[in-house]
């Protein structure tokens, strides 16, 4: 069960208790529930409320992050389709024109004289 749905039946239940109580006292005794527990039932309905929408907010902007997640990766990979890569020539062609050989260059001597040098 989602946190929304959880919190609609805490409050659902907080105030039914407390109606409950409320009638089944007046009924029966003819007075009513203390103020304490009627303000505890009030309260934890109404942060249950309030606890419903703000989970009802974060689940859409959870599936609006989501469909402008997909919608960026569609749109970078068709970019990415149209474009190809046109500097695969160049790399290739710079690569063919110096040659597959290479300079070694001593890096020199390590440790502490190396700055004497």
């Amino acid at each position: 069960m989602t946190l929304k749905w959880f919190a609609v039946v805490v409050a659902a239940v907080a105030l039914t208790s407390a109606l409950t109580g409320n009638v089944v006292i007046g009924v029966v005794g003819g007075g009513e529930l203390p103020v304490v527990a009627n303000l505890l039932a009030l309260t934890t309905a109404g942060t249950a409320v309030v606890l419903a929408v703000v989970a009802e907010l974060h689940e859409r902007l959870n599936d609006r992050v989501s469909a402008l997640t997909e919608f960026l990766v569609a749109r970078l990979t068709e970019i990415e389709t149209r474009t190809g890569d046109r500097n695969a020539g160049f790399v290739e062609g710079y690569l063919l024109s110096h040659g597959q050989d290479a300079d070694v260059l001593p890096f020199g001597r390590r440790g502490r004289g190396a700055a004497e040098r």
